[in-house]
């Protein structure tokens, strides 16, 4: 009972906490001017942006202070995504995220090191005990780094509430210089309802932005009937950087009535897949730029929007005159407006409607399954967002399942017959979607039988393709049969042209050394700070293996006092 009780003493304590934001309970994680690469809710692939993207002077290594006390509650050292990570979490419900870190500091390091040895193993996830790594404010925790699929050196710095749900870290007093106002770089109207147009068109049409002497934007008057919505492409860039970063709020106004308010301060990673139905997803793949549509369309349910009358959509009739407006802003309440004057007006059609119309039609909120060929593909219901058509073709090996221009948001199953190949080249082969020069890039693929199965969340062409040439691996810091006495670091060069590394271990004088690999340079490297070995003649053994089994194995001799 007494624990019953504390518990729900900590809990209404915590909300309590999280109720009010606090402004100074959160210390900078790193002692240099704070300069932002990347903000928060910014706009990526599949995602929004969960943190701070905070720029380290193009180098690693810059030391990472704890910015309030607490225990580190979870540590994860993968190859890609956040590379080596590590979260705190504090006792007023909140936590904080570390991630591209180069190493860990002290206690963390040696506890990390030591349970990766133990499962003779690189990538590692664990959580320690609340008091085995307790830390304090100001603490030394990490250094910054460049692993995973970073870019570049940098911190990504998160703070999540106390259900994991990642915050904008400005809203905690975390300081950035910023007197820009955001960029506006294009205007949109979307025709939605089956009769509206906008300047003679039925499909989505830029609009032309007129810079104004205040610094805001006016749109050409536009003639529109129906209902109608409108899009914007937007950026906002902080002092000392030129980086394309996001917004904190877009909010638009019909005839002074507030439409839209999207509000960049907290998302749940449950919905942050969601972005692929706010923006204009097949404008983004044609273009590569994201425009945020400012109305709320079927089987979009992100938080962020936090108001949308009538869905963000507004009626034109005829012969009304309306003004529609957008306000951008960033943290620091630098804003910038644009005007968008409409008159309603029906006129003859100059642009119609595409006609997507194929042979396969997809209702989203049903499962469907559709064979082409060899090729069967299960799509599960609420796979899309909306009902669609699907060019789909298949020749011999090769299925083209539409264009990447509809978004996905769950996984699908590409299942292939490989009943004319040899029972002994099944092992060989593969599922790869194919790339913009035409190379296969590998889906994990299962074999049952004749039958091979990958899942993606991508259209576009796959392939069945083959792998019989096994990985290469070659010495970069040294020669066989040769003397390093001086070096810090073993370093072996592995690639694999078909369907990537899977697997890699390494072993000097039959002993485990763990080898750290940077896929982005193809590279292994061992430190011998770990002190594995004694003996002045050693015997290095490394295997790599690739995604469908090719292995190979590179052995060599050197010498160290």
């Amino acid at each position: 009972m007494r624990k019953l009780f504390f518990l729900l003493l900590f809990l209404s304590e915590s909300v309590c906490c999280q109720n009010k934001i606090p402004t100074d309970y959160f210390n900078n994680p790193i002692e240099i001017p704070l300069i932002l690469s990347g903000s928060f809710g910014e706009l990526r692939s599949n995602h929004f942006h969960s943190g701070l993207d905070i720029k380290t002077q193009q180098r690693e290594g810059i030391p990472i202070y704890a910015p309030a006390g607490g225990h580190i509650k979870r540590i994860k050292v993968a190859h890609y995504g956040y590379g080596k990570a590590l979260y705190v979490q504090h006792p007023n419900g909140y936590s904080t995220v570390y991630a591209h870190l180069k190493k860990y500091a002290g206690k963390i390091q040696e506890y990390v090191k030591k349970e990766q040895y133990k499962i003779e193993k690189y990538t590692i996830e664990l959580f320690p005990e609340d008091t085995l790594l307790a830390v304090k404010k100001g603490d030394l925790i990490g250094y910054t780094g460049n692993s995973g699929s970073s870019g570049g050196p940098h911190l990504h710095f998160e703070i999540r509430d106390a259900n994991s749900r990642p915050m904008n870290p400005l809203l905690f007093g975390i300081e950035i210089p910023d007197t820009k106002k955001p960029i506006v770089s294009s205007i949109f109207a979307y025709p939605l309802s089956d009769s509206a147009q906008v300047n003679k068109s039925r499909n989505p049409i830029k609009l032309r932005l007129i810079s104004q002497k205040d610094g805001s934007y006016k749109v050409e008057k536009c003639t529109a009937i129906g209902e109608i919505g409108f899009g914007i492409s937007t950026i906002d860039q902080q002092n000392g950087a030129s980086n394309k970063n996001g917004v904190y709020q877009i909010t638009s106004t019909f005839n002074g009535e507030e439409k839209f308010n999207v509000l960049f301060e907290k998302f749940s990673f449950a919905e942050t897949r969601y972005l692929n139905r706010y923006i204009d997803y097949q404008y983004f793949k044609k273009n590569r730029n994201r425009v945020q549509k400012l109305f709320r369309e079927s089987n979009n349910p992100l938080s962020l929007i936090k108001n949308d009358a009538e869905n963000g959509v507004i009626s034109i009739e005829e012969g009304f005159k309306s003004v529609y407006t957008i306000e951008v802003r960033d943290f620091k309440n630098n804003k910038i407006t644009i005007s968008i004057p409409i008159e309603g007006k029906s006129e003859k059609t100059s642009i119609p409607k595409k006609d997507n119309t194929t042979n396969d039609f997809i209702y989203a909120n049903q499962a469907t399954s559709i064979t082409k060929g060899k090729f069967s593909i299960y799509i599960p219901a609420n796979s899309f967002y909306e009902d669609t058509y699907l060019q789909i073709e298949a020749k011999g090996d090769t299925l083209k399942l539409h264009k990447d221009e509809i978004p996905l948001h769950k996984n699908i199953t590409i299942t292939v017959d490989a009943s004319n190949y040899d029972k002994k080249d099944l092992s060989s082969l593969y599922i790869g979607r194919l790339n913009y020069k035409g190379d296969p890039y590998y889906n994990r693929t299962s074999i049952k039988e004749f039958k091979l199965s990958a899942r993606t969340k991508i259209l576009g062409s796959y392939i069945l393709a083959t792998d019989t040439t096994e990985p290469t691996i070659k010495a970069v810091s040294f020669e066989n049969k040769k003397w390093i006495s001086k070096n810090k670091t073993l370093k072996i060069k592995i690639d694999d042209d078909f369907s990537g590394i899977s697997y890699y271990k390494a072993t000097i004088n039959g002993k485990f050394i763990l080898m750290e690999y940077n896929y982005k340079k193809g590279v292994l490297t061992y430190n011998f700070d770990d002190d594995i070995i004694s003996e002045s003649e050693n015997n290095l053994k490394v295997i790599v293996i690739d995604n469908v089994g090719n292995n190979a194995t590179f052995e060599a001799t050197f010498f160290r006092k």
